[in-house]
């Protein structure tokens, strides 16, 4: 009786990690949004942060992979190399439109992404009076551009394009080499390579590179251990887990808690975009987990019958077998 209530609990438990994970990733990543905004309108280079953030990343997780997984670690081949260095964007979600639980995974994903449009572009009335949020924003709003606006609504949806593509890779390189610390140190490693390579390139006054004050070091200490590493080795496990699918679905929620941090702590004004999208998002989110839980359940059943049938089939063997004995030694 109470193994049984024990193995519920056990099970309960293991269910709902990838849930509290993700969430706790989310809220990662709304701190590391807000202190890039902080050190961001101090005039530091946003690829010298990248950079640097990877780079912290690469020698934390690495240290721990090193140790955790020396043992366990197979061997990594060029092809799972090219896998960690390239973004490759394929298909690996199967729908069913027939039934209930492919329709509501459908559903679930436009809901997402109408909700996360509105809560990126769309603005609407502000919510609260914060008169230096208010001049802060005209001020803004006059010298923004509609060169800038379109440059920056492309390169969201790129980007939005190239995270998603992480998380169809990452389930891939978890199959081909199960390491999360340290294909996450790698990927953390032809990253800052590549973001150094980059910065160079594009501006060759090396001055940048100067760390300025305390924020600027504690920002890039948070998301380089935190932010790429710790986080990025929470969703690997998760889409080892539950799927890319599950995993991506939970992105949007970092908007949500970054102006949840944002408006008691820096008094940053709330705009009826941002609630309207950020209801719709939860809405779709719980809609599209609804059509995967409905559809783990028929795997599991499934799996169920099939190990039924062959517990059927086992007994007979041994009979067959006796039988096959007997009329033999009859013979003789």
């Amino acid at each position: 009786m109470w193994n049984r209530i024990a193995l519920v609990k056990m099970k309960s438990c293991e269910e709902w990690k990838p849930f509290m994970i993700m969430i706790a990733i989310d809220v990662s990543f709304a701190v590391v949004n807000i202190l890039l905004k902080k050190v961001l309108e101090e005039g530091m280079n946003h690829l010298v942060f990248i950079t640097y953030r990877l780079s912290i990343a690469t020698v934390f997780v690495g240290s721990i992979g090193y140790f955790k997984e020396r043992n366990s670690r197979p061997r990594l081949t060029f092809r799972i190399l090219c896998y960690l260095f390239f973004s490759a964007i394929v298909g690996l979600e199967t729908v069913n439109i027939k039934c209930n639980s492919g329709r509501a995974k459908i559903l679930g994903t436009l809901v997402c992404i109408v909700g996360a449009l509105m809560l990126t572009l769309f603005k609407g009335k502000g919510l609260f009076n914060f008169s230096h949020s208010e001049s802060s924003l005209k001020l803004l709003a006059s010298t923004r551009t509609q060169e800038k606006w379109t440059i920056g609504v492309i390169a969201l949806i790129l980007g939005t394009v190239f995270w998603s593509s992480w998380f169809i890779l990452q389930s891939k390189i978890s199959k081909r080499y199960p390491c999360q610390y340290s294909s996450t140190a790698i990927m953390s490693f032809f990253g800052a390579i590549q973001s150094a390579v980059i910065c160079l390139f594009i501006d060759h006054n090396l001055s940048i590179w100067a760390l300025r004050g305390k924020i600027q070091i504690i920002a890039i200490l948070y998301a380089g251990i935190v932010g790429s590493g710790l986080c990025f080795v929470g969703m690997s496990w998760c889409v080892k887990k539950r799927g890319p699918v599950f995993t991506a679905a939970f992105s949007p929620f970092v908007q949500i808690m970054a102006a949840m941090i944002d408006i008691p702590v820096l008094h940053e004004q709330l705009y009826l975009g941002s609630v309207v999208g950020s209801i719709l998002v939860m809405i779709g989110l719980y809609i599209l987990l609804w059509g995967k839980s409905k559809e783990v359940q028929k795997r599991l059943i499934k799996l169920a019958e099939e190990a039924e049938k062959t517990k059927e089939q086992e007994p007979q063997q041994p009979q067959i077998q006796l039988l096959t004995v007997s009329c033999d030694s009859r013979c003789q």
